[in-house]
């Protein structure tokens, strides 16, 4: 009965692991941390499908050009302590539920938007 257990405990612990492992990992920069959770995030990986983000992209507001940037679609459990200019792992989650309440003020991002998931370090 005992070794039951143990089977079982080691299933569900393996799990979430494996889910993530499975994943392909990228290096995102956050470029512009904009009001309303309006993030737009730089891709530094060559092998990033190129179908999900915005070649060059440039912001209406202050003109400046970006490369290979997407805007943050998964703004519910995006960490707090990342910064503009930091950069973080992260894997694709596009069945990702985004509930949550975000005001609805303007900021520009690109078109195109990726649910992620940040790996912590």
């Amino acid at each position: 009965m005992k070794r039951l257990g143990f089977i079982v405990l080691l299933l569900i612990l393996g799990c979430n692991k494996d889910e993530i492992d499975d994943r392909e990992t990228f290096l995102g920069k956050l470029v512009i941390k904009g009001i309303c959770m309006n993030y737009v995030i730089q891709v530094n990986d060559d092998n990033f499908p190129s179908n999900m983000i915005e070649e060059n992209w440039t912001n209406e507001f202050s003109e400046i050009e970006y490369q290979n940037v997407f805007a943050l679609k998964s703004v519910c459990d995006f960490p707090e302590n990342i910064e503009e200019g930091d950069t973080f792992n992260f894997v694709i989650d596009n069945d990702k539920e985004n509930l949550c309440s975000v005001c609805l003020a303007y900021s520009p991002v690109p078109r195109k938007s990726v649910s992620i998931t940040v790996i912590e370090n």
